[in-house]
């Protein structure tokens, strides 16, 4: 995937407006050429759950028949439903050499703090104190991951596994959310797997009622997101960031 994978500061931009939810039927529509479906109002809107088709979509490439139905707010005694980690094969391929390459998702926020500091590494971001890695992995809403595992043709894997991607959304829970550090390997980058770590984080945010999502992004890499549906100030607001002097 191209450089466009990694995120930098400081432009800020934003999910906007708020988004209806989803059917079994439908995958989301988007403006901006991005599979989401915004609707302007209210910033509480329920989003129903995800089914697994959407994951299809993903593999084959396809999206396509979009539409979307708008539900209404939840009554003030509902809870919304905490949703479990997922994991699960999102691509698998045989090599030249006849191992099978697995390509796995997963939300479960499993993520060893030497491996991140190697993939930083390998995209050219500065080193972080691990321990401060730990804490911001610790103290993340979601860490969503994609890991390479590599095994011999119809054996158990053999133990060759390695971090590809990852990135990560910060929340009050409630309202807001802001994805930062989405990293994918060099190697593995311009194979659309960036794209498949901000859509999932947005959908996880958006079944758990958070419609008001933001990120930083270096300006060379601000189309990759407006793609995708974020918008740089919407509404004339500006970031802005306090330094100590």
């Amino acid at each position: 995937m191209p450089s466009h994978d990694v995120l930098a500061l400081p432009t800020a931009l934003k999910l906007y407006p708020p988004i209806v939810s989803l059917d079994r039927r439908s995958q989301p529509f988007y403006p901006f050429n991005s599979p989401f479906h915004l609707r302007k109002g209210g910033r509480n809107q329920k989003v129903s759950i995800l089914k697994a088709g959407f994951w299809e979509s993903i593999r084959s490439g396809i999206l396509k028949n979009n539409t979307a139905q708008v539900v209404e707010p939840p009554s003030p005694v509902e809870e919304v439903e905490e949703l479990l980690p997922e994991e699960f094969v999102l691509v698998e391929r045989t090599r030249p050499d006849g191992t099978v390459e697995q390509i796995i998702f997963s939300s479960g926020g499993n993520v060893d703090v030497y491996d991140l500091e190697a993939l930083c590494d390998k995209v050219g971001w500065p080193r972080r104190p691990l321990s401060k890695l730990a804490a911001a992995l610790r103290n993340s809403y979601i860490v969503a991951t994609l890991h390479s595992v590599s095994k011999s043709s119809g054996e158990e894997v053999n133990g060759q596994k390695k971090l590809i991607g990852m990135a990560r959304a910060t929340s009050d829970h409630a309202f807001n959310a802001t994805i930062w550090d989405v990293l994918v390997d060099p190697s593995y980058q311009g194979q659309g797997l960036g794209k498949v770590l901000i859509e999932k984080l947005i959908r996880t945010l958006l079944q758990r009622d958070i419609g008001n999502i933001s990120l930083f992004a270096d300006s060379k890499v601000v189309e990759f997101y407006q793609n995708l549906g974020f918008e740089p100030d919407p509404e004339g607001i500006k970031g802005m960031f306090w330094y100590p002097k």
